[in-house]
Protein backbone atom coordinates (compact mmCIF):
# COMPACT_ATOMS: atom_id res chain seq x y z
CA UNK A 1 0.00 0.00 0.00
CA UNK A 2 1.40 3.63 -1.00
CA UNK A 3 -0.12 6.38 0.47
CA UNK A 4 -0.11 10.26 -0.64
CA UNK A 5 -0.30 12.41 1.39
CA UNK A 6 -0.74 15.83 0.82
CA UNK A 7 -0.59 18.19 4.88
CA UNK A 8 -2.39 21.13 4.63
CA UNK A 9 -3.60 23.24 7.72
CA UNK A 10 -5.83 26.40 7.55
CA UNK A 11 -3.51 28.88 9.31
CA UNK A 12 -0.24 30.30 7.39
CA UNK A 13 1.38 33.61 8.90
CA UNK A 14 3.62 33.82 5.56
CA UNK A 15 0.67 33.57 3.30
CA UNK A 16 -2.94 33.96 5.01
CA UNK A 17 -5.21 30.64 3.92
CA UNK A 18 -2.07 29.70 0.96
CA UNK A 19 -3.70 26.17 0.28
CA UNK A 20 -6.89 27.17 -0.77
CA UNK A 21 -5.42 30.70 -2.30
CA UNK A 22 -6.37 30.73 -5.90
CA UNK A 23 -3.13 30.32 -8.18
CA UNK A 24 -3.43 30.85 -12.22
CA UNK A 25 -6.80 29.89 -11.71
CA UNK A 26 -7.24 27.45 -8.97
CA UNK A 27 -6.76 26.70 -5.49
CA UNK A 28 -3.19 25.65 -4.08
CA UNK A 29 -3.70 22.93 -3.27
CA UNK A 30 -5.84 20.94 -6.23
CA UNK A 31 -2.45 21.59 -8.02
CA UNK A 32 -0.89 18.86 -5.65
CA UNK A 33 -4.18 17.24 -5.66
CA UNK A 34 -4.60 16.69 -9.63
CA UNK A 35 -0.13 15.52 -9.71
CA UNK A 36 -1.52 13.07 -7.15
CA UNK A 37 -4.23 11.44 -8.69
CA UNK A 38 -2.36 11.23 -11.87
CA UNK A 39 0.28 8.83 -10.56
CA UNK A 40 -0.08 5.40 -11.31
CA UNK A 41 2.19 4.04 -7.75
CA UNK A 42 -0.25 5.75 -5.18
CA UNK A 43 -3.08 3.30 -3.61
CA UNK A 44 -4.53 6.44 -2.12
CA UNK A 45 -4.16 10.21 -2.44
CA UNK A 46 -5.05 11.77 1.31
CA UNK A 47 -5.64 15.13 2.67
CA UNK A 48 -4.38 15.86 5.95
CA UNK A 49 -6.20 19.13 7.18
CA UNK A 50 -7.82 21.07 10.14
CA UNK A 51 -9.58 23.35 7.79
CA UNK A 52 -13.42 22.57 6.56
CA UNK A 53 -13.08 24.46 3.85
CA UNK A 54 -9.84 23.27 2.58
CA UNK A 55 -11.81 19.62 3.00
CA UNK A 56 -14.62 20.56 0.75
CA UNK A 57 -11.71 21.84 -1.71
CA UNK A 58 -9.70 18.76 -1.27
CA UNK A 59 -13.45 16.13 -1.77
CA UNK A 60 -13.77 18.18 -4.80
CA UNK A 61 -10.86 17.38 -6.19
CA UNK A 62 -11.09 14.32 -6.05
CA UNK A 63 -8.97 13.47 -2.56
CA UNK A 64 -9.82 11.70 0.58
CA UNK A 65 -9.59 13.68 3.53
CA UNK A 66 -8.84 13.33 7.33
CA UNK A 67 -9.06 16.12 9.74
CA UNK A 68 -6.36 16.02 12.08
CA UNK A 69 -6.65 17.71 15.86
CA UNK A 70 -6.21 20.87 17.01
CA UNK A 71 -2.50 19.88 18.37
CA UNK A 72 -1.72 18.90 15.25
CA UNK A 73 -2.57 22.17 13.19
CA UNK A 74 -0.19 24.80 14.83
CA UNK A 75 2.84 26.79 14.02
CA UNK A 76 4.98 24.37 15.66
CA UNK A 77 3.33 20.76 14.92
CA UNK A 78 5.50 18.81 12.86
CA UNK A 79 5.26 16.79 9.63
CA UNK A 80 6.51 13.98 11.64
CA UNK A 81 3.77 13.70 13.96
CA UNK A 82 1.45 14.62 10.99
CA UNK A 83 2.38 11.58 8.87
CA UNK A 84 2.19 9.13 12.36
CA UNK A 85 -1.75 10.49 12.49
CA UNK A 86 -2.21 10.00 8.97
CA UNK A 87 -0.44 5.96 9.08
CA UNK A 88 -2.68 5.45 12.35
CA UNK A 89 -5.49 6.18 10.31
CA UNK A 90 -4.76 4.58 6.90
CA UNK A 91 -2.05 2.10 7.23
CA UNK A 92 0.85 1.93 4.69
CA UNK A 93 3.97 0.44 3.83
CA UNK A 94 5.49 3.51 1.97
CA UNK A 95 3.89 7.10 2.68
CA UNK A 96 4.82 9.81 -0.23
CA UNK A 97 4.65 13.10 0.93
CA UNK A 98 3.12 16.19 -1.07
CA UNK A 99 3.33 19.65 0.42
CA UNK A 100 1.06 21.81 -1.39
CA UNK A 101 3.53 24.90 -1.00
CA UNK A 102 5.97 23.21 -4.24
CA UNK A 103 2.91 23.06 -6.60
CA UNK A 104 5.25 22.31 -9.98
CA UNK A 105 5.71 18.80 -10.79
CA UNK A 106 6.05 17.57 -14.57
CA UNK A 107 4.84 14.44 -15.62
CA UNK A 108 5.63 10.90 -14.14
CA UNK A 109 7.79 12.85 -11.20
CA UNK A 110 6.28 11.20 -8.35
CA UNK A 111 5.87 7.95 -9.91
CA UNK A 112 9.77 8.24 -10.75
CA UNK A 113 10.54 8.87 -7.22
CA UNK A 114 8.51 5.65 -6.13
CA UNK A 115 10.29 3.43 -8.76
CA UNK A 116 14.04 4.81 -7.75
CA UNK A 117 12.91 4.44 -4.09
CA UNK A 118 11.65 0.99 -4.60
CA UNK A 119 14.49 0.03 -6.69
CA UNK A 120 17.14 1.19 -4.70
CA UNK A 121 15.21 -0.19 -1.64
CA UNK A 122 15.80 2.97 0.17
CA UNK A 123 14.74 3.88 3.41
CA UNK A 124 13.72 7.94 2.63
CA UNK A 125 14.24 9.71 -1.10
CA UNK A 126 13.82 13.29 -1.58
CA UNK A 127 14.10 15.75 -4.23
CA UNK A 128 15.99 18.34 -4.42
CA UNK A 129 19.05 20.38 -5.61
CA UNK A 130 22.37 20.97 -5.07
CA UNK A 131 22.99 24.19 -3.21
CA UNK A 132 26.70 25.86 -3.37
CA UNK A 133 25.45 28.92 -0.92
CA UNK A 134 28.07 30.14 1.49
CA UNK A 135 27.77 32.40 4.17
CA UNK A 136 29.32 35.97 2.43
CA UNK A 137 32.79 36.51 4.03
CA UNK A 138 33.32 33.10 4.69
CA UNK A 139 34.33 31.79 1.25
CA UNK A 140 37.08 31.84 -0.92
CA UNK A 141 36.83 29.75 -3.91
CA UNK A 142 34.72 30.74 -7.07
CA UNK A 143 31.29 29.28 -6.99
CA UNK A 144 32.62 26.43 -10.00
CA UNK A 145 34.77 24.82 -7.43
CA UNK A 146 31.99 25.12 -4.49
CA UNK A 147 31.64 21.48 -3.50
CA UNK A 148 27.94 21.92 -2.25
CA UNK A 149 25.47 19.90 -0.93
CA UNK A 150 22.46 18.23 -1.52
CA UNK A 151 19.38 20.23 -0.39
CA UNK A 152 15.79 18.79 0.08
CA UNK A 153 13.33 21.35 -1.75
CA UNK A 154 10.29 20.34 -0.41
CA UNK A 155 8.92 18.92 -3.85
CA UNK A 156 8.51 14.66 -3.19
CA UNK A 157 9.48 12.91 -0.61
CA UNK A 158 9.23 8.95 -0.49
CA UNK A 159 9.40 7.39 3.24
CA UNK A 160 9.02 3.83 4.75
CA UNK A 161 6.33 3.93 6.59
CA UNK A 162 7.40 1.61 9.48
CA UNK A 163 10.16 3.97 10.08
CA UNK A 164 7.94 6.95 10.45
CA UNK A 165 5.86 5.02 12.86
CA UNK A 166 9.51 4.74 14.89
CA UNK A 167 10.05 8.12 14.99
CA UNK A 168 13.09 8.10 12.04
CA UNK A 169 11.34 9.44 8.70
CA UNK A 170 14.65 9.25 6.74
CA UNK A 171 16.59 5.70 7.75
CA UNK A 172 20.51 5.00 6.60
CA UNK A 173 19.73 4.52 2.75
CA UNK A 174 19.01 7.59 1.92
CA UNK A 175 17.72 8.41 -2.22
CA UNK A 176 18.10 12.35 -3.49
CA UNK A 177 16.70 13.02 -6.59
CA UNK A 178 17.55 16.34 -8.30
CA UNK A 179 14.90 18.04 -10.18
CA UNK A 180 14.78 20.83 -12.50
CA UNK A 181 15.00 24.15 -10.73
CA UNK A 182 11.06 25.13 -11.75
CA UNK A 183 9.87 22.36 -9.40
CA UNK A 184 12.72 23.11 -6.71
CA UNK A 185 10.61 26.27 -6.21
CA UNK A 186 7.90 26.62 -3.11
CA UNK A 187 5.85 29.37 -1.38
CA UNK A 188 7.12 30.96 1.73
CA UNK A 189 5.89 34.17 1.43
CA UNK A 190 3.73 36.57 -0.74
CA UNK A 191 6.93 37.13 -2.92
CA UNK A 192 7.50 33.29 -3.96
CA UNK A 193 3.25 32.91 -4.47
CA UNK A 194 3.95 35.56 -7.32
CA UNK A 195 6.68 33.62 -8.58
CA UNK A 196 5.07 30.38 -8.45
CA UNK A 197 1.97 32.31 -10.34
CA UNK A 198 4.39 33.03 -13.12
CA UNK A 199 6.21 29.88 -13.04
CA UNK A 200 2.83 27.89 -13.40
CA UNK A 201 1.48 30.04 -16.09
CA UNK A 202 4.51 29.11 -18.19
CA UNK A 203 4.52 25.50 -17.11
CA UNK A 204 0.67 25.26 -18.65
CA UNK A 205 1.95 26.22 -21.74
Amino acid sequence: MILGLIPARGGSKGVPGKNRKMINGKPLIVWTIERALQSNKLDKVLVSTDSEEIAHIAEEAGAEVLMRPAELATDTASTQDVMVHALQHHPADILVLLQPTSPCRSDGLIDSCIEEFQENDYDSLATGFMCDYKEYGKNTLPRQQIEGFFYDDGNVYVIRAENILKGDRYGTKIGRKLISRYENAEIDDEYDFWLLEQILKKWEK
